[in-house]
């Protein structure tokens, strides 16, 4: 499937675009922080929503290239303007064995993208958000950058190194998820790590701090979640 490619407006340094291949924005159904509403992003990119995603990308001012779902939370006035605006349709029953937020996650990845930034939450159901952390680092998806907008937070997937933009005194907490994650080196951050093991379960990169203008993260074995509350 052939989608055309969208411009928009810049997006916040701290989730600054790769430099080269497609992007893809995918809109879950939840909200996302007031200060992310309005930036958009600058450049060109597919827009994949989640069912009622597509409302979510429609007050963002997105196109929708392709809606993925089971159409269950979708508005009446959303199914409306699909229609008009002739987005794609790949249609899934109620009853299977994934979210909506992971279709349109694997429907993301069959364009073979540079990135992948989903924009939106859970709408509070813990067990839905608990869910969405563990989806946007699975191996699955290992080959691909993925950024997550919540309402209230910025999470990164680190696998191997990743450089963020931010603001001196900025929280940045690291989780390490589906296990341990070792060799952990950081650079830019008030308490910086060296060559550490991030345990699955503990605290240890809890409520850290950005010390400078730009923080890297390098991971040498393992997955971890950075979370930067807005």
């Amino acid at each position: 499937m052939r989608c055309a490619r969208r411009r928009n407006r810049s997006f916040a340094s701290a989730l600054a675009p790769s430099q080269s291949g497609v992007r893809v924005v995918v809109c879950s159904g939840g909200p996302i922080a007031p200060t992310a509403a309005g930036i958009g992003w600058s450049g060109e990119f597919i827009v994949v929503a989640a069912d009622s995603g597509f409302d979510r990308a429609r007050a963002l001012g997105l196109r929708v290239d392709l809606v993925v779902g089971d159409f269950d939370s979708l508005s009446d006035e959303a199914r409306g303007e699909l229609e008009r605006m002739g987005a794609a349709v790949e249609r899934h029953a109620v009853a299977k064995d994934a979210t909506d937020l992971e279709l349109a996650l694997d429907a993301a990845l069959r364009f073979g993208p540079a990135e992948i930034r989903v924009v939106g939450s859970s709408n509070g159901r813990v067990d839905q958000a608990f869910g969405e952390l563990l989806l946007i680092a699975h191996p699955k998806y290992a080959g691909v950058p993925i950024d997550l907008v919540t309402e209230d937070a910025l999470v990164h997937v680190v696998r191997g190194s990743r450089t963020f933009a931010g603001v001196p005194g900025a929280t940045i907490s690291l989780f390490p998820v589906h296990g341990d994650a070792t060799g952990v080196t950081t650079e830019g951050l008030l308490y910086p790590l060296t060559d550490e093991t991030l345990a699955l379960g503990a605290t240890r990169g809890v409520s850290n701090e950005f010390a400078a203008e730009h923080v890297e993260i390098a991971v040498a074995g393992g997955v971890l979640i950075a979370v930067r509350p807005l």
